[in-house]
């Protein structure tokens, strides 16, 4: 064989190298993706001391007390809602009051989602704090302006809008509150993960300088509210739903770590704020909460069942296993055709 043919082979054989490892390389990313994706599964049911506290009729019960917590800020529009919609002759009245705007009052905030744990829910309370999650929220702004009017001199009308139904059942609002309009909130603006009944957002994972995701990254805060099917239904006359209007606006893309070490390390990716498992607090790039924990009186229902989580804890457990011992072989059949392809190099020096 010539030796401009010897030289052609080299390259031909370099060049099949260099394939391998690139494709060997996209199975070792698409492996830790999912992996990554089962931890995150994990993280998620995992309160601050490491175990499920939960059970199969935690959601009902969950709701039930949430209502109660509501109610017990006795002088909130939260808990005048809350009080009106038990009553019959206040529910006539409010279905009155907001002909105007059909789609009326969605709810209150603490009460349009679920998440998967207590600790996550103490969480992501305490990340939005009381007022948020008392706020009251409207489809529409024709709904903000039926729940309070005022006079030619700016002054409320108390016999007008919620504070009028609250004087028909003896009950009054005491101080300031939030509403929150969906029509008006600035939506989610891309794709949703594909067949998702949950219908979350496909926000991109964070990516070190390194150009890998952080270790102990579970998920983004947005995407761990779980809404019943009343609520995936409840769409703005845009199409856009509660995930992609109310609860990213609240929550944008807040990161949710396992522990406060591994989301320090994240600080090179974290924009929009981090939480950790054991309860670090990172309010946006820049801004740290420190201190202990406080506890916030109204959380969002947790729904996950103390019957099936042990079963499925270690189904995952046992595929992340299989995974990693998958990865581990082609990160060894890579490192094979590395050294392959290092010698055919110095091979092709050597014949130049």
């Amino acid at each position: 064989m010539s030796r401009s043919n010897h030289q052609h082979q080299i390259n031909l054989e370099i060049k099949r190298h260099e394939d391998n490892i690139k494709f060997l390389q996209s199975e070792i990313n698409c492996l830790s993706e999912s992996i990554l994706d089962l931890q995150g599964s994990l993280g998620k049911h995992l309160p601050a001391n490491g175990t499920g506290t939960t059970n199969e009729s935690g959601a009902t019960l969950a709701e039930k007390d949430e209502t109660e917590q509501i109610l017990r800020h006795e002088k909130s529009a939260a808990s005048l809602l809350c009080k009106l919609l038990k009553s019959p002759h206040a529910t006539q009245a409010l279905n009155l009051a907001l002909t105007k705007d059909v789609l009326g009052i969605v709810g209150i905030v603490a009460t349009l989602g679920r998440v998967d744990d207590d600790n996550l829910s103490r969480l992501l309370s305490e990340y939005l704090g009381l007022e948020t999650m008392l706020a009251i929220v409207c489809r529409t702004y024709e709904g903000v302006k039926v729940l309070e009017k005022y006079d030619a001199d700016g002054t409320i009308i108390s016999t007008a809008g919620i504070h009028g139904l609250g004087s028909s059942i003896g009950k009054s609002i005491k101080g300031r509150f939030l509403v929150i309009c969906l029509e008006d909130l600035s939506p989610y603006v891309g794709g949703f993960v594909a067949d998702d009944p949950q219908r979350k957002l496909a926000l991109p994972k964070p990516k070190l300088p390194n150009g890998e995701c952080p270790p102990g990254f579970l998920d983004y805060a947005v995407n761990t509210i779980n809404l019943d099917d009343k609520n995936l239904d409840c769409l703005t006359s845009s199409g856009h739903g509660l995930r992609e209007t109310l609860f990213y606006s609240l929550f944008s893309r807040l990161q949710i770590y396992r522990t406060r070490a591994e989301m320090r390390l994240a600080l090179p990716c974290i924009n929009d704020g981090a939480l950790s498992l054991d309860g670090g607090v990172i309010k946006k790039s820049g801004v740290f909460i420190l201190g202990s924990r406080k506890d916030i009186e109204v959380k969002f229902p947790a729904t996950s069942g103390e019957s099936s989580m042990p079963a499925k804890y270690l189904e995952t457990e046992d595929m992340i296993k299989k995974l990693k011992w998958e990865r581990s072989h082609v990160t060894e059949d890579m490192q094979r055709e590395q050294e392959l392809l290092d010698f055919a190099k110095a091979n092709f020096t050597r014949q130049v």
